[in-house]
């Protein structure tokens, strides 16, 4: 099957950014200008096409991901570019997370007031993991406080990237009618009808001319830095001489390489700087082409393997996102390399089974258009898997590849839910089960004490809609209970442990002898097992269930039963018996030794600790940082931002339930706050005590 669409003239991108910083609006007018929708959406009214879960339009935030096609001509080729808007809120990262695994290139939209925030930070650090180049759009350029080249001074110093502003605003705030464009240097004007704006081309305005020329020639000493050609023809002239597709080609190797990340600025709820922002993303932002083979291993030897983004190439394609559907899950995939047929087999290599990819579908965000195949570098959905995960690989049987997996964060917040019935107790298992495989983020277990539903999660937003969810989409009633801090366990010393399980049960018995040394490991290392056994002191076959024993063990804490983390477990030596010793016996042999060792190894308790801004009017800072010292928090630094005061912080989620409400009271509604998880950190001896003696109930 001929392409419509050559792989070179691909785009697949992200819109990210901080909340309310406006990547639905800006996603919504890119949607309308290349045809893809024909009425624009707007957020306040609860409209928009990539928000289209009931939470999202009643809140006006992006809670998921959503997918979606759009085509654009430029200089006379079509391109095709599948966007997907991302969430800004921080409990509902692990969606960007998953993302910008599969995405080739991402926007970054700013607030020109605020610059970047703190969410910004976080997916932008996320964007460099993946190593995704960006191209960055400053939004809101008619808000009073505008300040284009603050908000592009802030990418460079916050987020320590060579931000390479390709864009001049004419005027600011009420007066923003357009921008200079530093590449081709001619002025555009957005001329608004009704329902959208069109872009007029004239030349610079006399007034911005001498301010054009010093920002061009900015830009001409950045992009000749990327490229060595450039830097010899501007280093010999005044740069006079560099066309503009000499200048684009530059900008876009840069912008590839992550030397360079063009800023252009506009207004998405006003419909002006769209258009400029669709042709940058044509001009700079990578086609699948562009990126490096994917790599993986295979499966059954942990070689190194490869697959070059082509047709010819074996099928190989990575889940990033599962969702439920009246018809079974969807499975979100990234294909890169090779080509799949409605109907056809595929491997799961991720669980070594085959299954058959029912039908193929183009997403429309919540809308859906059948496909007869995908090919290299789409993005789609397959209907009709029924054992996927997020995070699977996707492959042809005969050539087995296996992509690196998808890491997601582990939930700092609890829940208890008790349904109402036991007809909503059925129905309930069933809802969790689907929200779970969905979100990786989102975890469900049985406390076995008490028999409550416990459901983890990302933060109180997360869990609210959660709980919405339930009661709307799958009609369950449940009790819900407060939320609670998800405490983690470790040691502070090393120390050892023996134990030998012996039993006798008719003529067969068992035996199992373990020595461990328990230590700790490295800050969010997780747990690591090291065999230091000396040969056949214990048969090799025993090794993963004294493995298996240990990890079970950690699930539960010495202190408070919390699952135990960052530990480095050595096993040292045992023994064993021909006739008596199994692999039962070593697991439970292998638990016991380790709990003696936690016991001896002073273990403590843990709680997510969080980074928060807190702006504020100058008026009420004494007051919000005495409110955040009582709440054990420490001041990390203050900067000044456009009339208020921008207060960083280290605080325990701990004291934070209810801190939006409480922080709004002290300062007549003024301040706002955003946080992330920052780290697990121990806690006060005086706290842990109390804690304890609380979860043990004496």
């Amino acid at each position: 099957m001929a392409r419509e669409y050559s792989i070179e003239r691909y785009r697949n991108i992200g819109v990210m950014a901080h909340i309310d910083a406006g990547k639905t609006t800006t996603t919504e007018r890119i949607l309308y200008y290349t045809g893809a929708i024909h009425k624009m959406g707007d957020v306040d009214a609860g409209n928009t096409t990539t928000d289209f879960m009931e939470q999202e339009r009643k809140r006006g935030i992006t809670i998921t991901s959503a997918a979606i096609s759009a085509f654009w001509e430029r200089r006379g080729q079509k391109y095709r570019i599948n966007i997907i808007d991302t969430p800004g809120h921080v409990d509902f990262t692990v969606e960007v997370e998953r993302c910008l695994r599969v995405l080739d290139g991402a926007v970054a939209v700013f607030d020109a007031v605020s610059g970047v925030e703190p969410q910004s930070e976080t997916v932008w650090r996320q964007a460099d993991k993946h190593h995704v180049p960006r191209i960055c759009f400053i939004n809101k350029m008619d808000r009073v406080g505008a300040d284009f080249e603050a908000s592009t001074n802030s990418i460079r110093e916050r987020l320590g990237s060579n931000a390479c502003a390709v864009q001049l605003p004419m005027g600011s705030e009420d007066k923003y009618v357009g921008v200079v464009d530093l590449v081709r240097m001619k002025a555009l004007y957005f001329e608004e009808s009704e329902e959208a704006s069109n872009v007029k081309v004239l030349e610079v305005p006399e007034e911005y001319a001498a301010a054009a020329a010093a920002a061009r020639l900015k830009l001409l000493e950045q992009v000749a830095e990327v490229d060595d050609a450039l830097m010899l023809k501007f280093l010999e002239g005044d740069g006079s001489d560099i066309g503009e597709e000499e200048i684009c080609a530059a900008l876009r190797k840069g912008c590839i390489e992550l030397k360079l990340f063009p800023v252009l600025c506009g207004s998405s709820l006003k419909h002006r700087g769209v258009q400029p922002l669709i042709d940058a993303i044509v001009d700079y932002l990578p086609s699948p082409a562009d990126i490096p083979p994917v790599k993986g291993k295979t499966p059954k030897t942990q070689a190194e393997a490869e697959r070059k983004t082509s047709d010819e190439a074996p099928f190989s394609a990575l889940v990033f996102k599962i969702m439920s559907d009246n018809f079974g899950p969807l499975a979100f995939v990234r294909v890169y390399s090779g080509m799949l047929k409605a109907g056809s087999v595929v491997y799961n290599a991720s669980k070594g089974k085959r299954e058959r990819a029912g039908r193929l579908a183009q997403m429309r965000a919540d809308k859906r258009e059948e496909l007869d195949m995908c090919l290299a570098g789409d993005i789609c959905a397959i209907v009709g898997l029924k054992n996927v995960n997020t995070g699977d690989t996707l492959c042809t049987e005969g050539q087995p590849i296996l992509l690196e997996k998808i890491d997601f964060p582990e939930p700092v917040i609890d829940l208890a839910l008790e349904p109402k019935s036991q007809e909503d107790q059925e129905k309930l298992s069933l809802a969790l089960q689907k929200l779970s495989l969905e979100d990786p983020s989102f975890r469900v277990r049985t406390d076995e004490e008490t028999g409550q539903t416990i459901i983890a999660g990302m933060g109180e937003l997360h869990l609210e809609i959660v709980v919405d969810r339930l009661l709307r989409e799958y009609k369950v009633q449940a009790n819900v209970g407060e939320p609670q801090v998800a405490y983690r366990e470790t040691v502070t010393q090393a120390a050892e442990g023996e134990a030998k399980y012996i039993r006798q049960s008719g003529n067969k018995g068992l035996y199992g002898h373990v020595l461990l040394r328990v230590e700790p490991g490295a800050t969010g290392e997780g747990l690591k097992f090291i065999n230091a056994l000396a040969a056949q002191e214990i048969p090799q076959e025993f090794i993963p269930a004294i493995e298996r024993g240990v990890v079970e063990a950690t699930s539960s804490g010495i202190l408070a039963g919390y699952p135990l983390v960052d530990l480095k477990i050595t096993l040292l030596k045992g023994s064993f018996d021909e006739q008596d010793s199994d692999e039962m016996a070593f697991k439970i042999a292998a638990s016991m030794a380790f709990r003696e060792a936690c016991n001896k190894a002073k273990p403590v308790l843990l709680e997510p600790v969080m980074k928060c801004e807190v702006l504020t009017p100058d008026a009420f800072m004494g007051d919000v940082m005495g409110d955040l010292n009582a709440r054990r928090g420490k001041i990390v630094a203050m900067n000044p931002r456009h009339g208020v005061q921008a207060i960083e912080a280290i605080v325990p989620l701990a004291q934070l339930f209810g801190y939006a409400t409480d922080l709004r009271s002290k300062s007549q509604g003024r301040a706002s706050f955003s946080m992330r998880f920052e780290h697990y950190a121990a806690l006060p001896e005086n706290v842990a005590n109390t804690l304890v003696v609380r979860l043990r109930g004496y």
